[in-house]
């Protein structure tokens, strides 16, 4: 089984953090790696189930939300290679965000686990959730904007 790892502090409240990030149809916060989010299906960006198409290339599907623990879920259905669903099964996206009790920021945690095709996937996906927390620090921590992505219903 493949799997990653990685995780950043953001100098920002966790409930602030939070509530950028836990609607599934709005990636504004990720604008150097998500360039068009489009929502898939009729269930809103908070619902188990929820679905999108990610750059018009990557289908995924909501599986967990949890404001209590301030976590979420997602699988990649599919998407090219080396993500596509004849190469990978199971992949399977998981992110909490967490307090920092001692100055009030958030530590982020983003993990996936998939089976087949793990080393091409790891390499692939690693660079792309760095970049996805690189982003979401530079957005949060009131660095330059993204500009808000246009929610596109399929």
């Amino acid at each position: 089984m493949g799997q990653t790892y990685q995780s950043i502090v953001i100098n920002t409240p966790v409930d602030e953090v939070w509530s950028a990030v836990r609607n599934f149809h709005d990636m504004s916060w990720a604008s150097n790696v998500v360039f068009r989010v489009e929502a898939v299906g009729e269930t809103q960006g908070d619902g188990v189930g929820a679905q999108r198409l990610l750059n018009a290339a990557y289908r995924e599907t909501l599986l967990e939300l949890d404001d209590a623990a301030r976590s979420f879920a997602y699988s990649i259905d599919d998407g090219p290679s080396p993500v596509s669903r004849t190469e990978v099964g199971n992949y399977v996206c998981r992110a909490s965000f967490r307090p920092v009790t001692e100055d009030g920021s958030t530590f982020v945690e983003w993990s996936s686990t998939w089976e087949g095709n793990d080393e091409a996937v790891s390499k692939f996906f690693s660079n792309i959730y760095v970049a996805l927390l690189r982003g979401m620090k530079n957005s949060l921590e009131g660095g330059s904007k993204g500009s808000r992505l246009k929610l596109v219903a399929e």
